[in-house]
């Protein structure tokens, strides 16, 4: 093999995914940027979505070895095509759960009790579904009553969903998912390699495996790799592969743009080169950012972030923060406010208890009772206040990460 001939400790280019080798493009980077700002949450769901091929395992390996297993109990599932039933055993065996019955309220049962003790132990579950677009409408549904597990306030089980682009069109379009869509958290769409990445990300895998620059690589066969695979990792790697393995036969120490054709020409020969090369009319259907999840309608949208400097991004949220505090604060009071009608009430029902006769406590029970639906209803109100300013400014923080990536924070930053 060639890795023999060029004296390398393994092969760089293997199609399977392996953290070893992660290199992070900007697309790459910025999905993570999504992942981290999702699990610092600790709940929902966080979406990420792209081609075959586009390294979206390779992403969750790298996650998965990062992650600690003293904070959080994490489970890999790779799906087929799976219904509501299915998924809560599958689920049930990812997290290594003995389930004594083969119905689902049996694997529910063991799976919640499952959350509570690692809860109980200071641990998160996390839950990865790759090739989520195998999923059924009902598989998707019995995942989002799995978010529904609770320990008091705290949500036992956060959900991280990898899928084809054809997942993200489901998810945006399904009229039958609208509850799963308002507890998406976080998206992003991992796209392909940017032409000036092709070059690092060869080398990349090339010194993870003990590369000292044998072969050599013509300067501009980089850009042609990127033309002929669209800068998707998995085909770049199919085609490096093919160029190796024919540097090693014709025993070149330099690859250059002739071999690549011929390569390509060898690839269109026996069909493999359309299973690399992307088709030449590809839409770009999937561009729209993490706000086509758009929250519920209560949640009052903030201004386009691409529309704000670095300053009024700032601004906007200290506003939102200063509005929740100000909320809280005026929770705080009417819940004192009904507590205090509430102790009024009990005295008054005590007093009359004793003095039946007694109009005068009876009338003070009647209004004690009316300032206590009022206070009860101004308390429901605050609290619903409080929930549309936190999705508020969920969404605003969402939007910055996506303007800050995309380099337009950065540069009005400077």
């Amino acid at each position: 093999m060639f890795d023999d001939f060029y004296g390398l400790d393994a092969r760089p280019f293997q199609l399977t995914p392996d953290p070893a080798f992660y290199f992070e493009s900007l697309t790459h980077r910025k999905a993570l940027s999504y992942l981290g700002y999702g699990l610092a949450q600790g709940e929902g769901f966080v979406v990420i979505t792209g081609e075959v091929g586009a390294g979206k395992s390779t992403l969750v390996a790298y996650l998965m070895a990062t992650i600690d297993p003293a904070r959080m109990t994490a489970a890999n599932v790779v799906t087929s095509a799976l219904d509501g039933e299915e998924i809560v055993h599958v689920v049930a065996q990812s997290f290594g759960i003995p389930v004594s019955g083969h119905d689902k309220a049996s694997a529910l049962g063991a799976i919640e009790a499952f959350f509570h003790d690692e809860a109980r132990a200071g641990r998160r579950c996390l839950l990865i579904v790759d090739e989520a677009q195998n999923l059924s409408i009902s598989a998707l549904e019995e995942l989002r009553m799995l978010s529904n597990f609770q320990l008091g306030a705290h949500p036992l089980l956060q959900t991280l969903l990898l899928g084809q682009p054809e997942f993200r069109e489901t998810l945006l379009e399904s009229n039958q998912l609208e509850q799963l869509r308002q507890r998406v958290i976080a998206t992003h769409h991992l796209g392909a390699m940017q032409v000036r990445e092709v070059q690092p990300y060869v080398e990349h895998r090339l010194n993870c495996v003990g590369w000292t620059g044998n072969p050599g690589f013509d300067p501009d066969i980089f850009a042609a790799i990127h033309e002929a695979t669209g800068g998707i990792p998995r085909r770049i790697n199919q085609i490096v592969n093919r160029l190796l393995l024919l540097g090693a036969v014709d025993q070149r120490d330099h690859i250059d743009t002739a071999m690549l054709t011929q390569v390509l020409d060898e690839m269109s020969d026996d069909g493999a080169l359309a299973v690399v090369t992307p088709p030449q009319a590809e839409p770009e259907v999937f561009a729209a950012p993490v706000r086509a999840f758009a929250q519920p309608e209560a949640a009052a949208a903030p201004a386009p972030v691409d529309a704000i400097n670095a300053a009024e991004a700032i601004s906007l949220i200290e506003a939102a923060l200063a509005d929740r505090d100000a909320q809280i604060v005026e929770l705080q009071s009417a819940v004192v406010e009904l507590a205090t009608a509430a102790e009024a009430r009990d005295e008054a029902a005590a007093h009359a208890a004793t003095n039946t006769a007694d109009d005068g406590a009876r009338e003070a029970i009647a209004t004690l009772q009316a300032e206590l639906a009022q206070a009860a209803a101004r308390t429901e109100k605050l609290e619903a206040r409080l929930d549309e300013q936190a999705r508020t400014l969920r969404h605003t923080l969402t939007m910055l990460i996506e303007w800050i990536e995309t380099g337009d924070g950065q540069r009005n930053v400077a």
